[in-house]
């Protein structure tokens, strides 16, 4: 696990020293707390019917993103019975976790440096956001992060990435737009 005391990401040094002076140039932000900025980074699998039939694929898509993250997740329980999927209220049916600070810059750096160089026919996130300035992605595949044993996996799950920002309406600039903006300093591979 990462020693979150006293340790300063790569990424935050670059936000700090690189990316708030760019960003305060190119969108002419007259204060520095105008400026857009990673607020957390929420990591989910949805185990789904694999869950249902064993309970123990949800323990190890738990254990899995922990190890991705580097932090505890949490089973996502289901709230509701249904009964033609076989699923019980509070049935675990997947596992979340969210990261701040430290730990939030630490994931997005393995991501964009580690991960999606590993993704097979890789041609760039296509840019889905809100309207509110935040990011959602989705991987087909878990296992792309070096965390994960590919021989000791005994399911591949897919995930979603939602990376949250605090951009707000700007003069003319949407927030989609100065969090796009954020994101590319960050080196995210955008497609379009």
């Amino acid at each position: 696990m990462l020693d979150v005391a006293n340790y300063t990401p790569r990424l935050k040094v670059q936000f700090n020293d690189v990316i708030k002076p760019a960003l305060k140039e190119q969108f002419g932000y007259t204060n520095d707390l105008q400026i857009p900025r990673l607020e957390k980074i929420v990591l989910n699998i949805g185990c789904g019917a694999e869950a249902v039939r064993d309970s123990k694929k949800a323990k190890s898509a738990i254990e899995d993103l922990t190890k991705i993250a580097g932090q505890q997740a949490v089973g996502t329980i289901a709230k509701h019975s249904h009964a033609p999927f076989r699923l019980r209220e509070g049935m675990v049916i997947g596992t979340k976790v969210t990261l701040r600070d430290v730990r939030m810059f630490e994931f997005l750096d393995r991501l964009v440096t580690v991960a999606m160089p590993r993704i097979r026919d890789f041609r760039g996130v296509k840019p889905s956001f809100d309207g509110r300035g935040n990011f959602a992605m989705g991987l087909k595949e878990h296992i792309v992060f070096p965390e994960i044993d590919f021989d000791k996996v005994d399911e591949v799950w897919g995930m979603d990435i939602i990376i949250t920002t605090n951009a707000r309406q700007f003069g003319e600039h949407s927030a989609d737009a100065q969090a796009k903006a954020l994101l590319k300093h960050f080196n995210m591979p955008f497609n379009a």
